[in-house]
């Protein structure tokens, strides 16, 4: 019983991290910390491999390890497992965001189903602004199903 409510705290966790990092890129990446986010949204092509927007590995790192440090004593069991969670969506960003998106590393560049076709057009219909207003789409895992169909078959914003 033990084992099945830590698989669901996990599981739980991945989940809520999706809100949690559409939260963040909306009011913080797009707000008080534009200034690491924005050269994420210009191109740099000749200005190396790191962003300041890598920054946000780190602030997202530090809540997985203290939940790993709390959750070692055993009254905060728990907790570990939310630190599980919290670096397996971490895990999943990066191989989605970084690797597939951006192709910041070469390993698969040949997804190709609704799904996959359906989250490099949400990041690029975000990317489409290199200012911080009147961007959308800001999660990565949830995607709005207008972004399953083709360009010419969504509606536009006004």
């Amino acid at each position: 019983m033990t084992a099945l409510l830590y698989f669901f705290i996990v599981l739980i966790t991945v989940a809520g991290m999706e809100f949690v990092a559409w939260f963040a890129h909306k009011y913080i990446m797009h707000g008080i910390l534009w200034s690491w986010h924005e050269d994420h949204h210009n191109p740099h092509d000749n200005e190396g491999f790191f962003e300041k927007n890598d920054l946000f590995f780190l602030v997202f790192a530090i809540p997985s390890a203290l939940s790993y440090i709390v959750g070692s004593l055993p009254e905060y069991r728990w907790l570990f497992f939310v630190g599980v969670g919290i670096s397996i969506y971490g895990l999943i960003y990066f191989l989605i965001h970084d690797v597939y998106i951006h192709q910041r590393f070469k390993w698969f560049r040949q997804l190709d189903n609704k799904y996959s076709r359906a989250i490099l057009r949400a990041h690029g219909s975000h990317h489409a602004q290199q200012t911080k207003e009147n961007c959308e789409s800001f999660g990565l895992l949830v995607v709005d199903k207008k972004y399953f169909g083709k360009r010419k078959n969504r509606k536009q914003p006004n």
